[in-house]
């Protein structure tokens, strides 16, 4: 299964240059087509680019087969301002985890696609089961499993692909949270025919058990915010850190973007969603000419 898109790099990670809709349409009538093949999907987000910055293993897992959707606005961000052709051309938007989740659980009824769940524990898994079946009459839901806690390894990995080959799925979801959801895809990949997508918060959010953020918070680019504040004794350290590294990394891009473009490229990102209501603008020809001028020699 190959990636029909167009790649970005965002702190040297690549990134498919699409969005939901083509995201979700590729997964979706490649497995209906049957393709035969395993696929490690990621939904990765700031935080990921950051985590591979520092992680040579967890760097090679996101450079290496399979696809990176960019879960989140910032990355879209810096996608859309130094993507030159791939962004204009394409429409690149993010590929949000959790709507990535339910848009493909929805259209693969059309087809009979079969999904097993794993990760979180057996009563969200249960409380995501029943959900899911309510919201998409005619789903199939070939099983789940809640492994034990455990770091990964490939006994961990054995015993996933041992619960979940009896029920011949299409697609396996895997909500173990970064990184280690993508060491996971992967190696199922690796060693089956399944699509294998790591959807983080994506089945607690659908189960009701973890709050999700409203609307206009997921597209003003501060969901992150918002999760920091529900969760804040799991989530500060990522966030703290995390987000200072993905600024520095993105900075750098948009300098080389810039002498590539002599200086002079103005860019305009317009967010698809409302802020309060009103139209948000993010004009960053003011940002890009800020780091042209003030960081020519910065590395």
């Amino acid at each position: 299964m190959s990636s029909p898109f167009e790649v970005i790099e965002v702190g040297g990670i690549p990134f498919a240059a699409t969005n939901l809709e083509g995201a979700t349409d590729w997964v979706v009538n490649d497995r209906r087509e049957g393709a035969g093949t395993g696929v490690s999907v990621r939904l990765s987000n700031s935080y990921c680019v950051s985590a591979a910055h520092s992680d040579r293993d967890y760097s090679a897992v996101l450079k290496g087969p399979g696809v990176n959707f960019a879960d989140g606005t910032p990355v879209n961000w810096v996608m859309r301002l130094i993507g030159g052709t791939a962004s204009d051309h394409v429409g690149v938007r993010p590929v949000r985890g959790p709507s990535f989740f339910e848009a493909t659980l929805d259209k693969g009824r059309r087809y009979g696609l079969r999904h097993h769940f794993v990760g979180t524990t057996e009563e969200t898994l249960s409380l995501l089961t029943d959900r899911v079946e309510e919201l998409y009459p005619g789903i199939e839901v070939a099983g789940t499993y809640a492994p034990p806690f455990a770091a990964f390894s490939k006994e961990f990995v054995d015993d996933i692909i041992t619960k979940v080959g009896p029920s011949a799925p299409d697609i396996v979801w895997v909500g173990l949270g970064a990184p280690k959801q993508d060491f996971v895809t992967k190696a199922i990949a690796d060693r089956t025919d399944y699509v294998a997508v790591g959807v983080g918060a994506a089945f607690d959010f659908l189960a009701g058990t973890v709050s999700e953020a409203p609307i206009f918070v997921q597209n003003s680019g501060f969901e992150w915010l918002y999760r920091l504040a529900s969760e804040p004794k799991r989530l500060w350290r990522r966030y703290l850190f995390g987000n200072s590294t993905f600024v520095r990394l993105a900075s750098r891009d948009i300098r080389k973007f810039l002498g590539r473009s002599g200086g002079t490229h103005m860019s305009e990102i317009k967010t698809a969603g409302r802020f309060g209501g009103i139209r948000t603008t993010t004009v960053v020809s003011q940002l890009s000419g800020g780091l042209s001028r003030n960081g020519r020699n910065a590395g």
